[in-house]
């Protein structure tokens, strides 16, 4: 599956990155913050398995792209909150924004796919 959907092992190597992570965040923050980043990063590797497996991703990947969003915000609090380093934020920003580009790249291509209706 991997060789086909380079975003499922891209993801994959980000995920663990983000779970080593969040897990060294203080504990006033691990069952708010770190839990919450923790739980889309997971809840966006499970869509890109449900994208793998379904004839409609579209809808998917939109929310693939929603939750990347949503990572974003949080990794910014993150960092204003001193819970990243500046340099550890830079690395997360891109690597959100590559799996964005390849969602994106994606849902393209999936576009590209849908049978045109008549009336267009």
């Amino acid at each position: 599956m991997t060789d086909k959907y380079p975003v499922f092992e891209k993801w994959s190597r980000t995920l663990d990155w983000i779970l080593d992570t969040v897990e060294k965040y203080p504990r006033s923050a691990r069952f708010t913050l770190s839990g919450r980043i923790a739980n889309i990063a997971l809840d966006v590797m499970e869509k890109i398995i449900e994208a793998v497996y379904t004839k409609d991703r579209i809808p998917i990947l939109r929310m693939i792209n929603l939750y990347l969003e949503k990572l974003r915000v949080l990794f910014r609090i993150s960092m204003e909150r001193k819970y990243l380093s500046l340099r550890q934020f830079e690395f997360i920003a891109g690597e959100l924004r590559e799996s964005g580009q390849m969602i994106g790249g994606w849902q393209k291509h999936e576009a590209g796919r849908q049978p045109v209706s008549p009336n267009r």
